[in-house]
């Protein structure tokens, strides 16, 4: 019996330990989704899903995969072994929908179906400055921080001794700090974004209702905006599951 067990067991912890190709399909309702990131936050790997929606990526048993695409929920799972034997593996995608807590349907005649309702609705083109083909159609419109910095530096009114005024008493310092503050936030929360809030949870250990106050703490540190900046998913990752374990031992969360 155990010359017949011991090969068996042999093969099982082989499973576990070494690397193998896990293919499948991202699909929704049976139709292949193309350019949907895969990322295997365990071994920092990544790809993306072909025109038909089908993927390989180097895995092991054990391994956490984020699957992330735009316009559907992300989805987070552990790999098993049944999932790397298997020869045809597809993983089905959530569209993301608001919700909304009410909806009035009455006195237009609608269902509350939005896909029937959108379907007998005549709805005229709004009117828009890129549909009257003005030239600031696409200008970006700034902030208010923004727009308060520049009055600050031009006078805005007209008045030439308005920017002198400004630096003399420090509005304009503070406006550039401000500017610089609310930049900073909007960029943590584009990453916080990335991510589903379970992984900081799951994976880095970091209590939900103090994910504000962690990302805050990665903020800090001027790697933070460089990372942001380049949009890379596996370094920042990486960057954040350090920042993890300082934060917990800083805030004796071990």
């Amino acid at each position: 019996m155990l010359l017949l067990i011991s090969p068996q067991l042999i093969r099982g912890q082989d499973n576990l330990i070494r690397n193998r190709e896990l293919k499948g399909r991202i699909v929704e309702a049976g139709e292949g989704i193309p350019n949907v990131h895969l990322l295997n936050l365990s071994a920092e790997r990544a790809t993306i899903t072909n025109a038909a929606g089908y993927f390989g990526i180097d895995t092991r048993v054990g391994d956490t995969l984020l699957i992330s695409a735009i316009r559907y929920e992300r989805k987070t799972f552990v790999v098993t072994d049944q999932m790397l034997e298997s020869s045809g593996l597809q993983i089905e995608m959530v569209p993301f929908v608001n919700e909304l807590q009410e909806v009035v349907v009455r006195p237009y005649n609608l269902s509350g179906k939005l896909d029937e309702d959108l379907m007998n609705l005549e709805v005229e083109e709004p009117v828009t400055a890129a549909s009257l083909n003005l030239p600031n159609a696409y200008a970006k419109k700034r902030t208010q921080a923004e727009r308060q910095l520049i009055e600050a530096r031009s006078g805005g009114s007209g008045i030439p001794l308005n920017p002198i005024l400004n630096a003399i008493s420090g509005r304009t310092k503070m406006l550039k700090k401000r500017l610089a503050r609310d930049q900073a936030y909007l960029q943590t929360q584009e990453v916080r974004a990335r991510y589903a809030d379970s992984l900081f949870v799951s994976e880095l250990k970091i209590p939900e209702i103090r994910i504000p106050d962690f990302m805050y703490y990665c903020e800090m540190d001027p790697e933070f905006a460089e990372l942001a900046d380049s949009e890379d998913l596996l370094k920042m990752w990486d960057f954040l599951k350090a920042k993890g374990l300082e934060y917990r031992n800083a805030n004796q969360l071990d």
